[in-house]
């Protein structure tokens, strides 16, 4: 049985004929799954019942799906949220990213494609040995999930966490953007490169916050590397 048979989904769309065959797929698969036609109902929703991870779609009507992310990011830093979205253009999607979501899907998809997203996304929380790493004055609790700077505590989304841990365990090497992709993502994101330039300009910014000296450099044709000025 896999260890994240039971875990429950919340299901955000305002289309019934979406919910419904998430739903389904999803109960089938072993998960306990909750709806939403709107985004009310859906922060409602998320307070009763916390979910594993939330599966959002953009496009309603009043509340729209980047307010719920926004807001669903503020109440729980490390909860996965995946995006659905029409919109296929790279600048759409990296609105939505930048909003705190970890990952999306577009429209129209194949449920099979989308499960293994999700899958990845629960995945990143299982079978890591807490440990606390640290560089210069940055220390990350990968027990706790947290950031710290010097004494300034810092929160990360899911997305971010799983970029910062990557780049602590590898200081001072040059991690290549391909294998930022392959090693946070778990899958080839179809050659976007702008996805991880919006992930490190967001942890850059939590972690450059009170001025502190950036720690996240660019080497211009290769990649990112952790190493002071």
């Amino acid at each position: 049985m896999s260890s994240q048979q039971g875990l429950r989904i919340l299901v955000v769309d305002d289309d019934p004929a979406v919910t419904s065959l998430l739903r389904r797929g999803f109960t089938y698969e072993g998960f306990q799954v909750d709806t939403a036609a709107s985004g009310p109902d859906a922060l409602g929703l998320a307070r009763e019942r916390p979910p594993a991870l939330v599966v959002l779609d953009i496009m309603m009507p009043g509340m729209d799906g980047l307010e719920v992310c926004r807001r669903l990011r503020a109440a729980d830093s490390s909860l996965p949220i995946l995006l659905l979205t029409a919109k296929d253009a790279p600048t759409d999607q990296i609105v939505g990213l930048d909003t705190g979501a970890d990952d999306y899907v577009t429209k129209p998809f194949a449920f099979e494609v989308l499960l293994a997203r999700v899958r990845a996304l629960l995945r990143r929380r299982e079978g890591q040995q807490p440990e606390v790493l640290v560089y210069a004055d940055l220390r990350l609790d990968t027990g706790a999930r947290v950031a710290q700077r010097g004494d300034r505590q810092i929160s990360l989304t899911t997305t971010e966490y799983e970029l910062l841990r990557l780049l602590m365990t590898h200081p001072r090497q040059v991690v290549t953007k391909d294998q930022i992709m392959e090693q946070v993502w778990g899958y080839d994101f179809g050659g976007n490169a702008n996805i991880v330039e919006v992930y490190v300009r967001a942890l850059r910014r939590k972690l450059e916050e009170q001025g502190e000296p950036r720690l996240i450099q660019t080497v211009r044709g290769a990649g990112y590397a952790l190493r002071e000025e």
